[in-house]
């Protein structure tokens, strides 16, 4: 019953929209759907034209204009999740969990093709693990970016540290979006499994015991972490740190890992513990979700640039859309 990430997704999903205007039409197969989800509310399809409505800020459309407290009560607001691109251990066959390696040529690829899925979307600020594959991923994803701000990591691990990156134009820091870097969002810690081939693991210990200590709930491997443990740590940062700022009307990108993010696509999408083991996540395909009236929409994963894109995933997005068109005249 395992789920698995495709942007193929989209090109039926927009051919449902064409036809049944719901994503949900019999038929269409959804990112993560599965028998035992519950349907999404519809937001109906919005055709986007260039020469539509006067031109806005389009950081004002999400983000600006309105009061901390009306943004509460009816703001809307991004959620784009990324699990970062192919690492060097991924291609290698190895446990990585919290060591720290770089991307791959194809992990960078993959993290340049997921900006430029999310390239019309807003985003405000970018949440990410410490480990340097995460950081990448958002760092090359925001460069595809349309409105070109250059994302800036903040260093608040000593007040030396925040001195010494401090901005000292205001200009520059309009054109700035921060990177928050945060251990919670880690990958999880696999233990003594950590740099050992997994397929030689497997021979050591047998298929049944490696099964057990990474798709298990409740098991950690030797001196690591389960995905329950994983879990405790990365949602409650969420809770803690990020929620906060979706309430307050920001646009949100988190560049993650397969564990963290599961673990937060659990609590948004009220998964059991039997369901979020079944979840599989690609690496860098994004996945957008809606912040409204105080809970989670998933929209699924935004379309490539070779994919047709004439429909958005909600009023706000279709306007933010059109005002960057509208901008590059």
């Amino acid at each position: 019953m395992a789920t698995s990430t495709s942007h193929a997704t989209f090109g039926s999903l927009q051919s449902s929209y064409l036809n049944k205007h719901s994503p949900f039409h019999k038929g269409t197969a959804m990112i993560f759907m599965t028998k035992f989800e519950r349907p999404t509310p519809v937001i109906h399809p919005v055709r986007v034209f260039s020469s539509a409505s006067p031109v806005i800020h389009p950081v004002q459309l999400l983000s600006n204009g309105t009061s901390d407290a009306t943004r509460k009560k009816s703001s809307e607001s991004a959620l784009i999740l990324i699990r970062h691109g192919e690492s060097s251990w991924n291609e290698k066959n190895l446990f990585t969990g919290c060591v720290d390696v770089p991307l791959t040529q194809k992990g960078v690829d993959e993290a340049i093709e997921a900006g430029k899925r999310i390239k019309n979307i807003p985003v405000d600020i970018i949440f990410s693990s410490h480990l340097i594959r995460a950081q990448m991923t958002a760092m090359l994803a925001m460069n595809q970016h349309r409105r070109k701000k250059v994302p800036v990591i903040e260093h608040n691990e000593s007040s030396r540290a925040q001195e010494w990156s401090e901005i000292f134009s205001e200009e520059t820091k309009k054109q700035s979006i921060p990177v928050i870097t945060a251990w919670q969002l880690n990958e999880r810690m696999y233990g003594e499994l950590q740099g050992l081939n997994k397929q030689e693991t497997a021979q050591k210990f047998g298929n049944e015991k490696v099964h057990e200590w990474r798709r298990s709930y409740d098991v950690p491997p030797p001196n690591g972490e389960s995905l329950e443990m994983c879990a405790k740590r990365a949602v409650a940062y969420f809770k803690d740190q990020i929620e906060p700022q979706l309430m307050n009307g920001k646009n949100v990108l988190i560049a993650a890992h397969g564990n963290s993010l599961r673990s937060i696509i659990m609590y948004l999408d009220k998964l059991t513990s039997e369901q979020v083991i079944n979840l599989e996540l690609s690496t860098g395909i994004p996945m957008l979700y809606i912040f409204k009236d105080g809970g989670f929409i998933r929209r699924g994963s935004p379309p490539g640039p070779t994919e047709a894109s004439v429909y958005a995933f909600s009023k706000k997005l279709a306007q933010y859309r059109q005002n960057l068109d509208n901008m590059m005249l």
